[in-house]
């Protein structure tokens, strides 16, 4: 027997509580379950007083309280919990019932449960779950995959509680995205992307910063204008809030007064681990990675820092003067670090479409990549204007082998190359890590040239390794014993 709710919610952490109020706020009746159960009491008589909810105390209770199909939907810590709290749904549903899982969870975990709830009779959808607490309340980017059976199901909830965009506002950034670990690798990539883009705006930041001399209010009027162009996004918006933002315990801006060591949860290093499985360049979010890591070194970089010296202008004076030069311009620096941003931030994307393509062949997941970026536009981290023109380039061929060669970002790297290269070589030449702005380069110069040198290291692994190297002049596979060719080094 089932009761009268329309959904239920396993979870109500901060992202948990305000995800279950926004599917009431759409006219659904809710049932919450918390394994600390005054949670649920707390929620009941707090935000949720007065409205549709049904507040439980046992698993047993809430499964009951929720009709059937039954949509159940847990929102709790990655990893072994969400495996203990399946066992505990399957016996208590009945066949086509779905289990959700809203968790930042990796998609290897979801593709293998949903195949143990399918084994069950039951539905499983694996849903990425992106735009943080604001966005769980009032809109959020959802990446659902899984059982296909369960779309139908769970399209006009879903799509009811997701972000809006377009014209009109009625353009829901939600779609089906696949089948078993499909949406949470969509997730995956959309928080690799997130890892470069803050990377990039933080060397930006640190360019503009030390070598531009800007100060935290003109920095935010900077931020303020890149916010009105083609750099219009989330992330944009709340560095430029952040410039603005006083120190309360103290004098000056807080965001001087913050400890420079970077937190991660995972989902990036996800992301690198598994181009490298896949042997997909993904640099961006690698590099983003390791910068991460860097920062957390803190105490030993202190001590480098009483030790070991940054370059000597007077020994490249020529550099030196050039590097200087387009500092000295303000106004031309300021655009160049904008250029130089947007171009890396185009070359980000590109790779992590490039790997949801090479994933999409290797799962066979069949992934409509113009519906990804579509899920992009709205409610989530990442969301950026000019993820209309990546949906626009996969309109437009479907097959695009990557976003580098679509007419508008070919031109649009094209007009930002020349600052881009300067402001590389400018940060290096004086001494300014930007260590996602190069890996953007490289891969650009690395993508776009015909012959690269790995002639040579084929070359010398056969001859270190007898592992075999193909020619450009004909067919086949070869082997040669380069010691009995080798010239003999002279004594002179």
């Amino acid at each position: 027997m089932s009761g009268d709710c329309d959904f239920g919610l396993i979870g109500l952490a901060v992202m948990g509580e305000n995800l279950a109020l926004n599917v009431e706020s759409r006219g659904y009746k809710v049932a919450v379950y918390n394994r600390t159960t005054d949670k649920v009491d707390q929620l009941i008589a707090g935000r949720a007083a007065g409205k549709n909810f049904v507040g439980t105390h046992s698993i047993e209770d809430f499964v009951r309280s929720v009709k059937r199909p039954r949509k159940l939907m847990m929102l709790v810590k990655a990893g072994p919990a969400v495996d203990a709290l399946i066992d505990s749904l399957i016996p208590l549903c009945e066949p086509g019932d779905i289990i959700i899982d809203g968790g930042n969870t990796h998609y290897v975990d979801t593709e293998r449960r949903t195949k143990r709830v399918e084994e069950a009779g039951l539905l499983y959808c694996g849903c990425g779950v992106s735009g943080g607490e604001e966005g769980a309340l009032k809109g959020p980017s959802l990446m659902p995959g899984g059982s296909e059976e369960a779309w139908p199901h769970v399209k006009e909830m879903f799509q009811a509680i997701a972000a809006k965009v377009g014209p009109d506002e009625d353009i829901p950034c939600c779609e089906w995205v696949g089948p078993r670990g499909a949406g949470h690798y969509v997730k995956m990539v959309h928080n690799g992307i997130e890892y470069g883009d803050m990377q990039l705006i933080c060397e930006a930041y640190q360019l503009l910063r030390e070598i531009g001399g800007l100060t935290n209010e003109e920095l935010y009027d900077v931020f303020a204008e890149w916010n009105r162009g083609d750099l219009q996004s989330y992330l944009i918006e709340i560095t430029r809030d952040i410039f603005s933002v006083k120190d309360q315990d103290g004098d000056g801006f807080l965001v001087d007064k913050i400890l420079d060591v970077a937190g991660a949860k995972g989902t990036g290093k996800w992301m690198s681990q598994l181009a490298l499985d896949l042997g997909v360049p993904s640099t961006l979010v690698t590099t983003a990675v390791f910068a991460r890591g860097l920062s957390a070194q803190k105490d030993a970089r202190v001590r480098a820092s009483e030790k070991l010296n940054g370059p000597c202008e007077d020994a490249n004076p020529q550099l030196a003067a050039a590097a200087r030069a387009l500092v000295g311009d303000r106004e031309g620096f300021v655009e160049a670090v904008r250029q130089a941003l947007y171009a890396s931030k185009i070359v980000s994307y590109a790779q992590g479409f490039v790997q949801l393509q090479a994933a999409s062949a290797e799962h066979d997941w069949d992934l409509d990549y113009g519906h990804a970026a579509l899920l992009w536009r709205g409610g989530c981290i990442i969301r950026a204007q000019f993820l209309d023109r990546i949906k626009e380039a996969f309109d437009a061929d479907a097959n695009l082998e990557n976003l580098l060669l679509d007419p508008f970002f070919e031109q649009a790297v094209a007009n930002a190359q020349e600052a881009w290269r300067a402001v590389v070589a400018s940060a290096s030449v004086l001494g300014i890590p930007v260590p996602a702005f190069s890996a953007a380069l490289c891969y650009y110069d690395g993508y776009r040239l015909g012959r690269l040198p790995a002639n040579l290291l084929q070359a010398q692994r056969d001859y270190f390794g007898a592992h075999t190297y193909q020619r450009v002049d004909k067919e086949g596979t070869y082997h040669t014993e380069w010691i009995q060719l080798r010239r003999e080094p002279s004594d002179d």
